[in-house]
């Protein structure tokens, strides 16, 4: 034992020269040698402090992965024409990756996962992905090597067999995970950039933007248009050759690392797998046949209702971009590559633009200022040199619509530019039916409504000279956007609810046989009211809502006849009333008035069907609708930005003092100031009422002084005098 202490001494004495050092250094305090001074050195451990790891994801998350995309936005809508050259930067906020990790997880779980429940080990391997992405190691559409799995994928990738293996690299495959956390985080860092640049024309595949924006914009804007232009540029949507994408992409972005990620992304071919027929029956029999149980972690499939609903899509929003492994970050490319023809269009508005002095509506210089309701009878000569010429354009995805107002051969020179253009700029070629011209009184379909043009005959009534009230008779036209009754049969008809198209019938819902009347009812009911919000803007609302409820009625009608063998639908209707809200099927030993069991609770509650009388449909939805309307969100950050402009604070100010009006922050910064000179917080008008007190205290001291000095000088002068008295 003495022997090893020996030698670990020895071996700590020749190799630490800090140590020997210490040992050695004498004492000046005590020059006699300690013996346990050895020992009490190596028994001392300072304690250090860990440093922390630069490599650690949670050391990453220095701010909210929202606060940056806000800061992201707010940065663009400040300068939206600067060339953004450094995104890189943004690429690496590991906030942004974890945001799109949570955002990625909802879509495959269902569920939304907060940050705190990430574990450590995501975010691990989701600080692997990004760096090598950074690092130029990430490859689209791996099959076999990930940096990050789904949370729900428990598959063993190293122990497959070889048959599993070459099935994963030859079929068709979903999207990997990581590819969507990647797509996700481009479209964080990419959409704030475009969406401060876009026109106004475009509605499609952008936020704050849908179909009922192009209908309201659309009553409001194009009343008065004789000539219509609808075309369809779909086909771009099913894909671009790569140097357009990457050319139209680089007028604004100049970063080499996220170019080169959408490049490679448009690149990378994806494997596709063609399934012969007779496999594709045996796989639908069998999945009829077979029941299937969803796991716990995996998402509901859509309900009946919603599923159904996605049948009446119309055909402008059929089509959804998809190209190579861009995924969600499609839509953007195909926005930011057709933003150049909405750009065009726009220039084409204003040389096309000829205003009329004798014109009541568009007679403005510039054509583009508040104008009025456009939407109101016009009572203008309907042709002529007094017309004032003018046209409009709106955009859905790949749909177009041009509405002309002047002469036809103004809207064919129109159409010959547009063909050439679209030729020059994305390579397709279009003539001359594919761009049809077509007059406001043959009806023109967009997005499963009808535009055309009512006539009315209002009575004009104004003051001649001498002051007569004269009334005539005036001649006006009213733009009317009604609903597809066609498009609206078509489209019940391809979901197998009814047959025939002069005289539809109903066909029973075989889908929702083993449903309960209750939860058929239900799904329905949200069916008729999806369909009631998508039909709000149409001028035949009750009309088109009432015939959709009396299908879906009818239909439920033979789908309970059948499956409670009651013969046919007037039994249905006997029993279960109208609306199909009373119990169709009763059982042994109850009593049959549904409202007792109901009220006892044995039975369940059934809804009755919406919108079964006319009277019951909502109105058409005519609110008015600003020229300049913007979504909300962008409205909150144009003035956001306005109030950071040190420009727009100054001249708001200066305005307050012209008024003689106190600020809001002035209020607070006086408040605490008195608060910090007082001690107490006092206001404006305290101080007034104070300084007015103060003032009167001062004025009564003053007086009192007066009247003291006054009384003191009369007492003197008496003392005085008594004294000289007696003296004598």
């Amino acid at each position: 034992m003495y022997r090893r202490l020996t030698i670990f001494t020895h071996h700590i004495l020749t190799n630490s020269n800090t140590i020997s050092i210490v040992c050695h250094q004498p004492n000046p305090l005590n020059p006699r040698p300690n013996g346990f001074s050895f020992f009490r050195l190596l028994s001392f451990s300072p304690v250090q402090r860990r440093t922390s790891d630069p490599d650690d994801p949670l050391n990453l998350m220095k701010e909210d992965g929202v606060s940056v995309c806000s800061q992201m936005w707010i940065e663009n809508f400040r300068e939206p024409d600067r060339i953004v050259t450094n995104l890189t930067s943004y690429l690496r906020r590991f906030e942004l990756w974890v945001l799109a990790y949570q955002k990625v997880c909802a879509d495959e779980m269902g569920a939304y996962m907060p940050r705190s429940a990430v574990q450590k080990s995501a975010l691990e391997d989701l600080l692997g992905l990004r760096n090598a992405v950074l690092d130029n190691r990430f490859k689209w559409g791996a099959r076999l090597q990930f940096f990050i799995k789904s949370p729900k994928d428990k598959t063993e990738y190293e122990s497959l067999s070889k048959r599993k293996i070459k099935a994963i690299l030859t079929t068709t495959q979903p999207a990997p995970f990581q590819d969507k956390i990647v797509q996700e985080v481009l479209l964080m860092i990419l959409e704030p950039i475009y969406e401060a640049r876009f026109s106004q024309k475009s509605f499609a595949f952008r936020p704050g933007r849908n179909a009922h924006t192009v209908l309201r914009v659309i009553r409001r804007n194009f009343a008065g248009y004789l000539w219509y232009i609808k075309g369809d540029l779909s086909t771009v949507l099913d894909g671009m050759k790569v140097g357009l994408v990457i050319s139209a992409l680089m007028r604004d972005v100049r970063d080499k690392k996220v170019i080169d990620l959408v490049k490679l992304a448009l690149v990378t071919p994806v494997i596709t797998s063609q399934v012969d027929e007779g496999e594709k029956k045996k796989k639908k029999k069998r999945k009829n046949q077979k029941k299937k149980v969803l796991a716990e972690d995996e998402p509901k499939p859509d309900p009946y209702w919603l599923e159904a609903f996605f049948g009446f899509a119309p055909e402008e929003a059929e089509k959804h971009p998809s190209w190579g492994h861009c995924g969600i970050l499609s839509p953007l490319l195909a926005n930011i590559c057709l933003d150049e023809l909405d750009r065009w269009m726009e220039g084409k508005i204003k040389e096309f633009y000829r205003p009329s002095k004798t014109d009541v509506i568009w007679n403005t210089p510039e054509g583009e200022a508040e104008q009025g309701n456009t939407s109101w009878p016009e009572f203008v000569p309907t042709s002529g040199p007094d017309k004032t010429r003018k046209m409009d354009y709106v955009r859905y995805g790949g749909h177009i619509l041009i509405g002309v107002r002047g002469p036809r051969a103004d809207a064919a020179t129109l159409r010959k530019q547009l063909i050439e253009f679209v030729d020059q700029r994305y390579m397709l070629k279009l003539d001359n039916e594919s761009l049809p011209i077509e007059h406001i009184t043959k009806g023109i379909m967009f997005l499963d409504h009808v535009l055309c043009r009512r006539v009315v005959y209002p009575t004009l009534r104004y003051t001649a000279t001498g002051g007569r009230i004269i009334s005539e008779k005036g001649v006006g036209t009213l733009l009317s956007v009604t609903a597809s009754l066609k498009q609206c049969i078509k489209q019940f008809r391809k979901l197998n609810f009814l047959k025939g198209d002069r005289d539809p019938d109903p066909q029973p819902c075989f889908r929702m046989f083993h449903a309960t009347q209750a939860h058929t009812n239900a799904q329905m009911n949200k069916f008729l009211a999806t369909m009631a919000e998508w039909y709000r803007y149409a001028d035949n609302r009750k009309k088109i809502v009432s015939f959709c409820s009396y299908i879906i009625r009818g239909s439920l009608a033979k789908l309970y006849a059948a499956k409670y063998k009651l013969r046919s639908r007037a039994k249905v209707y006997t029993i279960g009333s109208r609306n199909l809200s009373r119990p169709l099927k009763e059982k042994k030993g109850q009593s049959p008035d549904y409202q007792n069991l109901l009220r006892m609770g044995l039975v369940e509650s059934i809804d009755g069907l919406l919108y079964t009388r006319m009277s019951l449909v909502p109105e058409a939805d005519y609110s008015p609708f600003p020229s300049n309307w913007r979504p909300g969100h962008e409205k909150a950050l144009l003035e956001y930005t306005k109030l950071d402009d040190p420009k727009t604070v100054e001249e708001q100010r200066s305005c307050i003092r012209e008024q003689g009006l106190v600020s809001p922050q002035d209020y607070i910064s006086m408040l605490v100031w008195n608060y910090k000179r007082n001690a107490i917080a006092m206001d404006q008008l305290s101080l007034v009422k104070s300084s007015i007190s103060n003032v009167d205290k001062d004025q009564k001291l003053l007086l009192a002084l007066n009247h003291d000095s006054s009384d003191n000088k009369t007492k003197e002068v008496e003392e005085s005098e008594g004294l000289h008295a007696a003296g004598m």
